[in-house]
């Protein structure tokens, strides 16, 4: 079939060229913009370095495509970075200044006993279509967050105790949440919130289909968005194309509706190095993950490639092996319900602490490091890195590189080698393997997996790596369990907090990885994990739950229910022809105040005009 490409409404722009400063703040070539539709009555004024000028486009890879362009069903980072600037959060985070900033909410206040939250939302402001944002837009994106057969990721970030919020709305333009008891997550878990248009999408929830609502194959023009760009073109696997919002709400000092941008395209790569060449060739304006065998050529090359070499240091991810502890539940053809879905002898090896941290003991990390991060890594031991400024914790350890205490341990398990091929066997023969999967078109995470297998090698281990399709991962980890082991990487939550891992941490949680969705926790140790956090979230006192995270990842790396892994140092390039660039180690690291950059009036082109 042709392939077509549905525009949506331009915006008329006259362009005077002039530099001036006011209050400090160097103010690029001035623009008067003639808008298609008035401002709101309650704009949102961007903070920024520099106001820009509107025009051009920034491009940058991605080497995964979208899975779907509902914000709610996004599960996996790639998607949420391209679908980020489709809808708008109720409540937004500077990532630099690390502080809660308003979005579609202009202000809030909560009661003096810190269980009700009062928000109001911009006079004004609508979706893509023109038609009003309202509190019942509001009211319906958090019935969407809460229902049980969708279960987003935000969902256990939204209950406390098990309730849900209690959220009214006592007019068009503000919103009551009261929380069952006190939070120190309420805001941010109703910063996760998307306004989603109700006008558009509660047919489709009221009939059980939202979860298909939005899909990838929705034309440009029936998708309404409330963030500050549209969909303007999607080619799959190629090419994935966003416009200004012409009714977004945000605007600079000028008064200038924003974003400046004309387009913000993603190109779908099959791998980094791809990626690579076409920011070399001036394809890609910026790369959002550098290779660390890449790292010294890009920073010898600045200059002529015009661009700058960003070293944001360790990033905010955290990557982690984990074994699958998950039992069947329901009754089902050729299982009963409490069966391991991996072979019983493999359950007797993964459920046992000593073997996963007989595991964690055989991996040497500072190797690891050396050859396959190219020396561009940090040991860490939580899913909190050292990019996370308040909640990282350095002196929580973890079973580090100790081959000799490996093969103590695995022999007090009874394993050991009874044929005489190098590998151990159990008291019944079974050879003591494993698969290992992970994301095939993730070469740093396939690397890791051969590092692992040659040191798990080495204390008798037989290890398999295999690359599948990172899709069928996640469906692996939430669904059908049909895994051994998972090499994973997470992102890290933003807001950094403790809290916003709960579906990790707690045993009931979507992305409790080794074994999800426990009706009640299966362990002791998830037990109590469960009642630090929730003592953790009940409180805004800093030394309450900064000694009770400590805790919480004192017994998960007692436990070894997760492996941890380096995390990498992320040094980005951004080519210096874009003003407002302020990347940092929290995602989408490049790109998250996109709804301010802007292409500067000099400077060579390149792939972004």
């Amino acid at each position: 079939m042709p392939r077509r490409e549905i525009a949506v409404p331009r915006i008329a722009l006259l362009v005077a060229f002039a530099v001036t400063v006011h209050d400090g703040i160097a103010l690029a070539a001035p623009v008067s913009r003639r808008d298609l539709h008035p401002l709101p009555a309650d704009t949102l004024q961007v903070r920024m370095a520099e106001v820009g000028t509107h025009g051009g486009r920034f491009v940058l890879a991605e080497t995964s495509a979208p899975t779907t362009f509902n914000a709610v069903m996004a599960n996996d980072a790639a998607t949420g970075e391209m679908i980020t600037s489709l809808f708008a959060s109720l409540i937004g985070f500077d990532r630099v200044t690390q502080r809660f900033v308003p979005a579609l909410v202009k202000s809030w206040e909560t009661s003096p006993d810190g269980l009700t939250w009062t928000l109001h939302l911009r006079r004004g402001a609508c979706f893509s279509d023109g038609h009003p944002i309202t509190s019942a837009d509001v009211l319906f994106s958090f019935d969407v967050c809460y229902d049980p057969k969708l279960h987003p990721a935000n969902q256990d970030l939204l209950m406390v105790g098990g309730k849900r919020f209690e959220v009214t709305a006592p007019d068009p333009q503000t919103v009551m949440i009261r929380v069952p008891e006190r939070y120190a997550m309420a805001l941010q878990a109703i910063g996760t919130v998307n306004v989603l248009p109700k006008h558009i999408l509660e047919a489709s929830f009221v009939k059980g289909r939202f979860g298909s609502a939005y899909g990838t194959s929705t034309r440009p023009e029936s998708l309404v968005a409330s963030g500050p760009f549209v969909l303007k073109k999607y080619v799959p696997n190629e090419t994935l194309v966003l416009a200004p919002n012409p009714y977004w709400y945000g605007v600079d000092a000028r008064g200038q509706r924003l974003p400046y941008l004309d387009e913000l395209v993603f190109r779908i790569v099959p791998d980094l190095n791809t990626a690579s060449l076409q920011f070399e060739s001036g394809v890609l304006d910026a790369l959002g993950f550098v290779s660390g065998q890449d790292y010294q050529r890009y920073a010898e090359n600045q200059q002529k490639g015009n661009y700058t070499f960003y070293d944001l240091g360790p990033m905010l991810a955290s990557q982690y092996l984990v074994f699958n502890l998950n039992r069947v539940r329901a009754p089902k053809a050729r299982a009963q319900v409490g069966d391991p879905y991996v072979s019983s002898e493999k359950y007797a090896w993964f459920s046992s602490p000593i073997f996963r941290c007989a595991v964690s003991h055989a991996i040497d990390r500072d190797a690891m490091i050396r050859s396959v991060f190219f020396g561009e890594a940090v040991k860490n031991w939580s899913i909190t890195t050292p990019a996370d400024k308040i909640w990282y914790t350095p002196d929580v350890v973890g079973f580090d590189y100790d081959p000799v205490e490996s093969r103590r341990l695995l022999a007090r398990l009874g394993l050991r080698d009874r044929d005489g091929d190098g590998f151990l066997d159990d008291a019944q023969g079974k050879p003591v393997s494993f698969v290992l999967k992970s994301a095939a078109d993730n070469a740093l995470l396939m690397r890791e997996c051969a590092f692992i297998q040659d040191d798990l090698a080495k204390v008798g281990i037989r290890c398999v790596p295999s690359g599948v399709a990172f899709m069928s991962m996640i469906g692996n980890l939430r669904n059908d369990f049909q895994y051994e082991a998972l090499l994973l990487g997470n992102r890290g939550g933003v807001p950094p907090d403790p809290g916003m891992n709960q579906n990790i941490f707690k045993s009931s949680g979507s992305m409790h990885a080794w074994n999800v969705l426990q009706p009640s926790p299966e362990t002791a140790a998830e037990a109590a994990i469960d009642s630090l956090m929730a003592e953790n979230v009940a409180t805004t006192d800093m030394a309450t739950r900064k000694r009770t995270w400590s805790e919480m990842q004192r017994i998960l790396n007692q436990e070894c229910f997760l492996i941890w892994l380096p995390t990498p140092r992320l040094k980005v390039p951004i080519r210096n022809r874009f003003g407002n660039i302020q990347p940092t180690p929290l995602p989408p690291q490049v790109f998250w105040n996109v709804d301010r950059i802007f292409v500067k009036g000099t400077g060579p082109s390149g792939g972004g005009r």
